[in-house]
């Protein structure tokens, strides 16, 4: 099975059995015990339905994946938590994360040139406020410019911040 396949395989029995399913014996390869970030992310009729993760690997892929997984169905407060008849429609991506290198620019100009479309996924920090967006967002966000608008909206600042 491609590693892949195991990580949607750890994200879906976890929720299954906290929905109270039968528990999913789980043969965990040594890769699976190395440190990992991961997001999580629900979507349910092409919606998002829940998208929880971490962006530093601290903990043992296979754990980070099983509780960003069941923090996704259960407590994205943007959403009612998933019930038992949605766990059937509902599609489940993982994202394993690599480890977050700074992108240091000078302008809005620069920063647009110099991210990568499709592939670079970008965390916004600016004092206490924080957004963050995956690579699969450019699907739905393919202009730069626009991405990056919209991750300082996301952040809580306005979309033309500099």
């Amino acid at each position: 099975m491609a590693d892949g396949q195991v990580l949607l395989g750890l994200a879906r029995a976890a929720i299954g059995e906290a929905l109270g399913l039968d528990r999913c014996p789980i043969e965990a390869d040594d890769w699976l015990h190395c440190p990992g970030a991961t997001f999580v992310t629900l979507t349910r009729e092409r919606q998002l339905r829940g998208c929880i993760g971490t962006l530093e690997a601290r903990r043992p892929l296979m754990t980070d994946v099983q509780a960003n997984a069941v923090a996704a169905a259960f407590y994205d407060r943007r959403f009612q938590p998933l019930s038992l008849a949605e766990f059937g429609e509902v599609k489940i991506g993982v994202s394993l994360l690599s480890p977050p290198e700074p992108m240091e620019v000078a302008s809005e100009a620069e920063a647009v040139t110099r991210v990568r479309p499709f592939e670079d996924g970008l965390v916004l920090h600016y004092g206490h406020l924080r957004g963050t967006f995956l690579p699969q967002v450019w699907e739905s966000l393919a202009d730069p410019l626009d991405f990056l608008c919209e991750l300082r909206r996301k952040a809580g600042l306005p979309t033309r911040f500099w």
